[in-house]
């Protein structure tokens, strides 16, 4: 759809006295009773957004109204809508493709990421459940071109890593195996049938992708010798954007677990069983096995996903756990089944620290707890402290950098009211006074940032704001100051 009819589309949807009180709450500060221009809107203008939702719009009003946090009122309007505004390509028709913000590339993880928050708005808007749907639809195809990438083209156009040393196809932006990217997918679908019961998302090209999916996850179990299928070089200076050994990455002993050659950092694993991922495979293998039996009623399908999922999940029990001398038994980062444990979270998601948010840990669980104080502590090698801010953060970008990611996993997994205050606060404080969050900041100055334009970061952040007022907690953020 061009930028003129999304102009009108607009229009149509909101009616001018919406517009207009939309204006008045995203622009006004009022100060000794005198209406100041202080917090100005950073969207595109109207004209300028690439796809706009009614009910996401009222969403917005409604939110700025409760809170009387000027400030954080204005970064969320600015950073909950971002992923519609600037990176959704959307044919009006089934099929929606979804920048990852400056690199103009779909990630599946990122692209199921960014549109997340809207799902639960669908059944209000049927031009934004359409779109989500072409989203759900993208994926799977993408997943039918290629199981083991992780990253693709708009059209057959070619992108800059065709010299890769992999099995490289024009439509692919990327090809670095994670397996995160086959587990967004289902996240979303599997969200978006329970929110509007919408089953035609799951046709013959959803069953070929589950097929595809089943197929990738057993490959990368690695029994019988085998190493599968995938390898992976690139001709770089960077040691985490290539795998060891001819391409294969470090060995690992067949125990049940899935390899992974890169995390979704997009770095190289170490030992390539990387245990938040694998967890996150075991749920969605889950919800999969529900769609395949409830909705397209393949009982023998979705009998292949359960017991993967099973025989996974035993694997995790027994390999996952390390039992560390000063927090008790906590879920190791990654491992090679060999007994090999590696110690440390990334911030990128799904992390150790976030997987009570993607609901593959119960938050009470012992264990968790326990890593939950390991990761967010400086025994953690990737944990940054400074006079900014604290968090996680990665090798991806390196040392004392925190990735605002990290802070927002921490109030997500939260149950104390405190903790997510100062969450809340730590974002407000380290956006550098653009009103958006960015990929990382340096621990001691924020206006050492990396992406200006990361849609996923800018869209989880309103997502967290959304939940926390409907949660009952627009009284704790307004006492923010």
């Amino acid at each position: 759809m061009n930028k003129t009819k999304f102009f009108c589309f607009s229009i149509a949807l909101l009616g001018m006295a919406d517009i207009h009180a939309m204006a008045e709450d995203s622009f006004i500060v009022k100060q000794d009773n005198i209406k100041v221009f202080q917090y100005q809107t950073n969207r595109p203008e109207l004209s300028k957004r690439l796809f706009v939702s009614k009910a996401v719009e009222e969403q917005i009003i409604r939110i700025k109204r409760l809170l009387t946090n000027e400030r954080l009122s204005w970064m969320f309007e600015n950073c909950f809508p971002n992923t519609l505004d600037t990176t959704v390509y959307f044919d009006g028709k089934d099929d929606t493709f979804v920048y990852t913000g400056d690199i103009h590339a779909m990630w599946l993880r990122d692209s199921a990421a960014q549109v997340w928050p809207y799902v639960q708005l669908a059944n209000k808007d049927p031009e934004l459940k359409r779109m989500l749907a072409g989203v759900i639809k993208r994926q799977f195809k993408c997943i039918n071109i290629d199981s083991y990438a992780n990253a693709f083209n708009m059209n057959a156009e070619r992108g800059e890593w065709m010299s890769d040393l992999t099995e490289m196809k024009p439509e692919l932006h990327e090809r670095k195996w994670e397996i995160d990217s086959l587990c967004y997918p289902i996240r979303l679908a599997y969200h978006y049938w329970k929110v509007t019961g919408d089953t035609s998302v799951f046709s013959d090209e959803w069953l070929s992708a589950i097929a595809n999916i089943l197929k990738t996850f057993k490959e990368q179990q690695r029994k019988d010798d085998s190493k599968g299928p995938y390898r992976f070089q690139r001709k770089t200076e960077r040691a985490l954007d290539t795998l060891t050994n001819d391409g294969w990455g470090n060995p690992v002993k067949p125990v049940g677990l899935i390899a992974s050659a890169f995390r979704p950092s997009d770095d190289a694993t170490t030992f390539q069983f990387l245990i938040p991922s694998n967890f996150f495979a075991v749920t969605s293998l889950r919800k999969a096995a529900e769609i395949l039996t409830k909705v397209n009623k393949k009982n023998e399908l979705s009998d292949e996903c359960k017991s993967l999922a099973d025989e996974v999940e035993k694997a995790l029990k027994k390999h996952a756990i390390y039992n560390h001398p000063k927090y008790g038994k906590i879920y190791a980062f990654e491992v090679d089944g060999f007994g090999n444990h590696l110690l440390m979270d990334d911030a990128n998601v799904p992390s150790l620290l976030a997987m009570p948010y993607l609901g593959d840990v119960d938050i009470d669980d012992p264990v968790y707890q326990n890593t939950r104080k390991f990761v967010w502590s400086e025994d953690n090698p990737y944990f940054f402290k400074g006079t900014a801010g604290e968090g996680i953060g990665g090798p991806h970008i390196g040392y004392d950098m925190i990735w605002p990611m990290s802070i927002m996993m921490r109030a997500f997994t939260s149950q104390d009211d405190e903790e997510i205050k100062i969450c809340i606060k730590m974002l407000m404080d380290t956006d550098a006074g653009t009103g958006f969050m960015h990929e990382s900041f340096h621990k001691d100055d924020p206006k050492k940032f990396t992406r200006a334009w990361f849609a996923w970061q800018n869209t989880l952040f309103g997502e967290l704001i959304l939940k926390l007022v409907n949660d009952g907690k627009a009284d704790l953020l307004n006492s923010i100051r």
